[in-house]
């Protein structure tokens, strides 16, 4: 897919910076951030907040960028050019899941004390939705933020949260009603430097090691009740439309990561001899090859789609939630493939496809596994 159909010289401009950025910033210490299981957000989202990385959409109002869907895909895409996916992972929270309902829904203060700091790069967010008994079912969830005169009051916990020991705020989600249905629910910001809350742990995971993932206590947290966002009884709401953004960001980082497993996977083939011949003049191996690209192409034509729905202001949730299925299967299947293909040399950490197996695993469960994914289509689907 030729990028002149698509995208602009500005556009092309903007893919070099964060290009570069990536390959200066981020990928020569992506193997130190691995090991110690974390990454320094605050410093790396200043130096991407003061280069207008983090609110390419947001208005300049709010020192945001002002620019379209196209440039958002642009900056997706070339997160994908990162060497741990827990990394561009980590980025998306702060663009795509912790702040878009901060943005459409949220009062102008919560714009001017969170919304702002989040796109300079001056705080770290994270979105808190999960819980240990609720997380394909977020109506299940058991948070509750009770109003108290000019404040609420939050008590429970969550998990599984991405940014979860950095993060300076949280997009939570909480129940503010004991009435059934989808409409007792809040979505607030909650500061981390209040009393009351408390990161029960560090998690440790398959994958995504750079990716700090934290399991979030709170006891009798009081915030100011202007942190809510929009109206009470809404949060569900917004945090369903909001999960859009997040399913979303998932696409081009797949199809770009899955490109370059293969492109890896062949410099190895290339040089790797056996029986008098390079494994790459294995017919086997080639058509297996020819049919993820060929994947990888559908689902990059789909995501473009999405973009131009976006554009022209439809509604692209079947066919997100359409991508999301897709991409989480793909992605998969290919770091597999590829480990495959590397022999025992896949099987050892210090490998680069031993990392891109065990991150792409996540895809297929975070922000809605596939069977929900499945469920989703079927039902807007009439079935």
């Amino acid at each position: 897919m030729s990028n002149e159909l698509y995208f602009t010289k500005d556009q092309e401009m903007i893919r070099k910076a964060i290009r570069d950025f990536v390959n200066k910033e981020i990928n020569p210490y992506v193997d130190e951030w691995e090991e110690k299981g974390i990454a320094p957000l605050h410093d790396l989202f200043k130096k991407m907040g003061e280069l207008g990385f983090l609110g390419i959409r947001y208005d300049p109002k709010y020192g945001g960028q002002g620019l379209d869907y196209w440039y958002e895909l642009v900056f997706l895409e070339e997160l994908g050019n990162i060497h741990a996916a827990g990394i561009g992972m980590a980025i998306s929270v702060q663009t795509n899941m912790a702040t878009p309902a901060i943005d459409e829904f949220g009062s102008e203060y919560l714009k001017q004390t969170y919304l702002i700091k989040a796109i300079s790069g001056e705080m770290v967010g994270a979105i808190a939705v999960t819980e240990p008994g609720a997380g394909s079912d977020v109506s299940m969830l058991a948070t509750t933020a009770k109003k108290d005169g000019n404040s609420y009051v939050i008590n429970g916990s969550k998990t599984f949260i991405t940014n979860g020991t950095q993060a300076d705020f949280l997009t939570l989600l909480a129940r503010t009603s004991d009435d059934p249905g989808y409409h007792s629910f809040g979505l607030f910001v909650v500061p981390t430097n209040l009393p009351g809350f408390v990161v029960s742990k560090k998690l440790e995971k398959i994958g995504m090691w750079s990716s700090d993932t934290a399991e979030l206590f709170f006891d009798n947290l009081r915030i100011p009740a202007e942190n809510l966002i929009g109206e009470e009884g809404e949060g569900f709401i917004y945090q369903m439309k909001q999960f859009q953004h997040e399913r979303f960001s998932a696409l081009p980082m797949a199809y770009v990561q899955a490109k370059n497993n293969i492109h890896m996977t062949v410099e190895y083939l290339k040089k790797r001899m056996v029986f008098g011949k390079p494994l790459i003049a294995r017919q086997v191996l080639r058509h297996r090859i020819a049919d993820w690209l060929t994947e990888i192409e559908c689902l990059k034509a789909l995501t473009y789609h999405i973009v131009k729905m976006k554009t022209a202001g439809l509604d692209a949730t079947k066919e997100i939630t359409m991508g999301k299925l897709f991409a989480g299967r793909m992605v998969h299947e290919i770091a597999n493939g590829c480990l495959q293909m590397y022999g025992g040399m896949g099987y050892m950490n210090e490998m680069r496809i031993s990392r891109a197996f065990r991150d792409s695993r996540l895809i297929s469960i975070g922000g809605g596994a596939n069977e929900v994914m499945s469920e989703i289509i079927t039902k807007m689907e009439g079935y």
